[in-house]
């Protein structure tokens, strides 16, 4: 039987709490992105444990198997708790084929994975919509009539926030410069790969924290996507795991929530045992001497 994690920050949640927007959200949430691997049952039982634990974070999209992970939140948590947050983003669309993704960068295919969402979540408002840009990888990289300058983009998704459509709005994949300039827009939040190996992004968390908005890093615990690195397979976070009597990968996301307060995590998972190891991150106190051997890794 699995037990419960004890949960640091009071009745908000995992980690303590992060202001979103105007939301407060637990600081460990939950990617669900791998529930698209699961039957409804099966992706029921897990969205459901990740609501008891104190979890009021979600990050999904409609393009997470043809809206199927949507499907899947919906089923399993409708009518929703009045405190859960859902997050989407857009820019890609599913398709046949190997890759199974295509770029959706134009205006006119924003809305429409907007519309998707709000259809597939039953939902008459996104609480946050994360615009995810293709300059750059991982993954695709747009060409074509797929780019598309962001002033256009983001002009599209402040409409729908005037609409009501969405609550408001975040970027994903994007430089300093980027950010900078869309600062006007209202961000609430970016998401960027990012890791206790993967610094690469450091200077947007600067912006992000020089100006309240929520950094939320995809891939903490790298990926096979693009050949991004494990932090869990680092000898030195093995030997700060082992020292601090929990596992690489809560060491992982421990140093993540130490690093900067503004950050929010949302490690996906589609196994129980694997989504109560990651909460377990906030009970792992990283003492000076293990946060200076995990800051002396990072690239």
């Amino acid at each position: 039987m699995s037990t419960t994690p004890k949960l640091p920050g009071g009745p908000g949640g995992p980690g303590g709490m992060v202001a979103l927007g105007r939301h407060q959200i637990s600081r460990i949430g939950y990617g669900a992105m791998q529930l698209e691997h699961l039957d409804t049952a099966g992706a029921t039982t897990v969205l459901r444990r990740v609501v008891e634990l104190g979890i009021n974070h979600l990050d999904t999209a409609s393009f997470y198997g043809m809206a199927t992970v949507n499907g899947h939140i919906r089923a399993a948590l409708h009518p929703y708790p009045d405190d859960l947050v859902i997050v989407s983003k857009v820019g890609a669309r599913r398709v046949d084929g190997p890759t199974r993704l295509a770029l959706a960068q134009r205006p006119e295919q924003l809305r429409e994975q907007v519309q998707l969402d709000l259809a597939s979540l039953g939902l008459e408002q996104v609480p946050v919509v994360n615009l995810r840009r293709a300059d750059q990888g991982p993954g695709l990289i747009a060409s074509g009539d797929q780019v598309v300058p962001m002033d256009d983009q983001l002009a599209e998704l402040i409409a729908l926030r005037d609409e009501g459509l969405i609550g408001a709005i975040g970027l994903s994949n994007i430089s300093s410069e980027q950010l900078e300039k869309a600062l006007p827009a209202g961000i609430v939040c970016v998401q960027n790969a990012y890791s206790v190996l993967d610094r690469s992004s450091e200077e947007q968390l600067k912006v992000c924290a020089a100006n309240d908005i929520a950094w939320i890093p995809y891939f903490p615990l790298g990926s096979a996507f693009d050949q991004l690195p494990s932090p869990t397979e680092h000898p030195v976070v093995q030997q700060v795991a082992t020292r601090l009597q929990a596992t690489p990968a809560a060491v992982s996301l421990a140093w993540i929530l130490a690093h900067d307060n503004h950050t929010a995590l949302i490690p996906g998972t589609r196994s129980i045992a694997h989504l109560e190891d990651n909460l377990r991150a906030a009970d792992v106190h990283l003492d000076g001497t293990a946060q200076a051997e995990l800051d002396a890794i990072g690239a």
